[in-house]
C-alpha cells in the first residue's frame, strides 16, 4: 500500500528549476535511501513532503490524503493534520538549548496535541531509553555530543507517533566516530518496520538497511531500485559515475 504518492512534482526559485517533474511512491514499511550529489534537490524534495517548502506544481498524497493537487494546496488546518503524520529529523538537530532533553521531547505534544502530562512524560522516558539516553533526560543539549543530540532529535520526532519519518542528512554534521550510534538507532527503527525516507551520503546505510534507493541528480530521479541492483549494476552512466566516487570515499 502506497503511504506516499508524488506525481509531477516541480519546484523552482525564479529561473532555477530545483525539482523537475518528480514522480515516485513509497510503500508502508519502506526504507528509502535518497542519494545524489550536493545541489541535486534531495533536501528540497524531502522538505516539500512535509510542507517546509511549497511546490510550484504537482500532486502529493500522504496516507491517502491530498496535501497538494496540481499545485493547489489543501486548507491550512488540513495541511497541519496531514503533515502531523510525519516526523522530520534535521541535519543540525534543532534542539532548544534552554530546555532539558526531556523538555525538548515533551514540548510538541504538550503544545500541539494538548496531551496530559502523565501520558507524554511516560512516553518521553520510554523513547529516551529506546535511543540509549535515559540517563541524559535532565541534561541540557550543551552537555551532549553531536551523536547524542541527533538521537534526542530522533526521539523527539517519535514523540508525535508519526507514521512516516523523514531524515535529512542525519549524520553529515557528525564526526565519523559518532555516526555509528545514530545509524544504529535508524537500523533499529527499520527493523521495527517504520516507514522512512532518508536523504544520506552514507552508502553503507543505503546498501545494508534501505529496501529501495533513489539516485537524484539535477532535480530528477535518475534511477530507483533495490540496493543490490542499483549498487552492483546501475543502468545509467550518471549513477555509475556518482557511485564510483561515493564508494571510493567510504
Amino acid at each position: 500500500m502506497a503511504i506516499i504518492e508524488v506525481a509531477n512534482l516541480s519546484k523552482s526559485y525564479g529561473e532555477l528549476n530545483v525539482l523537475k517533474q518528480m514522480t515516485f511512491q513509497v510503500e508502508k514499511k519502506d526504507v528509502v535511501a535518497v542519494i545524489g550529489p550536493s545541489g541535486s534537490g534531495k533536501s528540497t524534495m524531502l522538505r516539500s513532503l512535509i510542507h517546509l517548502e511549497q511546490i510550484n506544481s504537482g500532486t502529493i498524497h500522504i496516507v491517502d490524503e491530498v496535501l497538494v493537487k496540481d499545485g493547489i494546496y489543501a486548507k491550512p488546518s488540513e495541511i497541519k493534520r496531514i503533515t502531523s503524520k510525519m516526523g522530520m529529523v534535521f541535519q543540525h538537530f534543532n534542539l532548544y538549548p534552554h530546555l532539558t532533553v526531556r523538555e525538548n521531547l515533551e514540548l510538541a505534544p504538550r503544545i500541539v496535541k494538548g496531551e496530559p502530562m502523565t501520558g507524554f512524560r511516560k512516553r518521553s522516558l520510554e523513547l529516551l531509553e529506546k535511543v540509549g539516553l535515559s540517563e541524559k533526560a535532565l541534561d541540557y543539549p550543551a552537555k551532549l555530543s553531536g551523536g547524542q543530540k541527533q538521537r534526542v532529535a530522533i526521539a523527539r520526532a517519535l514523540m508525535m507517533n508519526p507514521e512516516i519519518l523523514l531524515f535529512d542528512e542525519p549524520t553529515s554534521a557528525l564526526d565519523p566516530e559518532l555516526t555509528g550510534e545514530v545509524m544504529q538507532v535508524m537500523k533499529n527503527l527499520a527493523e521495527e518496520h517504520m516507514t522512512m525516507i532518508v536523504v544520506t551520503h552514507e552508502m553503507g546505510f543505503a546498501r545494508e538497511v534501505a529496501n529501495r534507493v533513489m539516485f537524484m541528480d539535477k532535480g530528477e530521479i535518475v534511477e530507483s531500485g533495490h540496493p543490490q541492483q542499483l549498487f552492483t549494476n546501475p543502468k545509467f552512466d550518471r549513477t555509475k559515475a556518482f557511485l564510483n566516487v561515493g564508494l571510493a570515499q567510504q
